[in-house]
């Protein structure tokens, strides 16, 4: 095995990212966390940091896009969407035609603005210039296509200026292009029927909320989202509608589309805020699955109860399937539980209730108490029956993974007292270790030894 301190290092080179994706940490936080990985502090204008955009690219963005960029870093398997395979040359935020590549112009503002919406941060003020122009270049080496072909650039027509003839021939257009199918009649997904959406690789995607411009990808100005219709988003449900309207129609739909923004939260008064809050509950009633994944994700269950290699990808097959070995001081070992809807080694054959006081009250089926930790139960005890019902309902559609637990390895009286001993007297942290690979039944924890 390893040693802890060696993969430790590893392994903690991705958990910001995470919690950013689950609503951990602001983005700013995960901005300068990146930063800080090699220099200790970020980095600022006129930096004397490595100019080499290998070197960059492997220190602040082979966490989510993998070594080799093929969208497969650590933390890829946390992040709705998911990390961009450079490798394809496919891009969603573009200003070419549709299926081409960027221009390097593009890349830059993507690097420098960063893609509101997604895990991916704006990277200005923590890198240089030169340093983004150095990484974007060598993201251009990952794909063959950006030396092989010259992306046509969109010409843009005349904008047409937003008005209300202009909102309301987009809302003939709107419904036209069929755009309710995934973002529903009001922009936010109400009446929607796509809402099982998914990328070309398979990964969930989820539609974005029109009415929250500040999470559109590509910007929120009548030219970004005009683009979006016009060269399409590759990789993704969003289509290129260059064949199917007209210029003006794309300026018309653009300006509707802008139309859906409601006032964010930042700036509503209490009765607004109490609002919003009001109405986002009742669409989680309507839809307590997708609630449901929203929590789990927010929790970042599948961080713990998903086996790992040593450098954190999460083991082929097994995401949810438990099966994470954690050492925890003088209480012993601990293997992270099977989430999936396995009957015999998973949640398939327990109850609604049980899987909730697990949750809750840390108690198990066989009426045995968990600790409060490394599973911190405790600071789930106070959710609401409803979100209680959601997590049950979203766990039931997690497909079967059979991989047998074991049982908690509790360690013999001496190494106990003398671990309570440190802990109570000598007023030392409990060690927490975390091991790569399964140590449920299932094939690949092989794959560490």
């Amino acid at each position: 095995m390893q040693s802890w301190r060696v993969w430790k290092r590893r392994r903690l080179a991705w958990p910001g990212v995470v919690l950013l994706a689950a609503g951990g940490l602001s983005a700013g936080a995960v901005q300068a966390w990146h930063a800080t990985q090699t220099s200790g502090t970020p980095a600022a204008a006129g930096s004397t940091m490595t100019t080499d955009g290998r070197t960059i690219y492997h220190d602040h963005c082979a966490s989510c896009h993998g070594t080799s960029g093929r969208g497969d870093g650590p933390a890829a398997a946390f992040l709705n969407p998911h990390p961009r395979d450079f490798t394809t040359g496919n891009y969603e935020i573009r200003s070419t035609e549709s299926g081409s590549v960027p221009t390097e112009d593009d890349l830059i503002t993507s690097v420098t603005h960063g893609l509101p919406g997604s895990s991916m941060p704006a990277w200005k003020g923590l890198l240089t210039d030169a340093q983004i122009r150095a990484v974007v270049d060598y993201v251009k080496t990952l794909s063959s296509r950006f030396a092989d072909t010259q992306p046509p650039v969109v010409n843009i027509g005349k904008a047409v200026p937003t008005s209300p003839e202009s909102v309301a021939r987009g809302a003939a257009v709107y419904k036209k292009l069929q755009c309710t199918a995934c973002h529903g009649t009001d922009g936010r997904g109400t009446g929607a029927i796509a809402r099982d959406l998914k990328d070309d690789t398979g990964h969930p995607l989820n539609s974005t909320d029109l009415t929250e411009p500040w999470t559109f990808e590509g910007g929120a100005t009548a030219r970004d989202v005009y683009l979006r219709f016009r060269t399409g988003m590759t990789g993704t449900p969003m289509p290129s509608y260059v064949n199917t309207a007209t210029d003006a129609e794309m300026w018309d739909l653009a300006n509707y589309v802008l139309s859906f923004a409601r006032k964010p939260a930042w700036q509503m008064s209490a009765d607004e805020l109490h609002a919003l809050y009001a109405r986002e509950d009742a669409d989680a009633k309507k839809h307590p699955v997708e609630r449901g994944r929203y929590l789990v994700d927010t929790l970042a269950c599948s961080q713990c109860h998903s086996p790992i290699d040593r450098e954190g990808h999460v083991l082929r097959g097994l995401q949810n399937a438990g099966g994470q070995r954690w050492h925890l001081g003088p209480w012993g070992d601990f293997v992270t539980m099977n989430l999936t809807s396995d009957r015999e080694t998973g949640l398939g054959s327990w109850t609604d209730d049980q899987i909730k006081n697990v949750l809750t009250r840390g108690t198990r089926p066989d009426g045995s108490r968990m600790l409060p930790f490394p599973m911190g139960w405790t600071g789930y005890a106070d959710l609401t029956p409803q979100d209680l019902n959601a997590i049950v309902a979203y766990l039931r559609t997690i497909p079967p993974v059979h991989n047998a637990i074991p049982a908690h390895d509790r360690p013999n009286i001496v190494t106990y007292l003398w671990g309570k001993f440190r802990v109570l007297i000598m007023k030392e942290d409990p060690a927490l270790y975390a091991y790569p690979g399964n140590a449920g039944s299932a094939r690949g924890g092989a794959e560490v030894q």
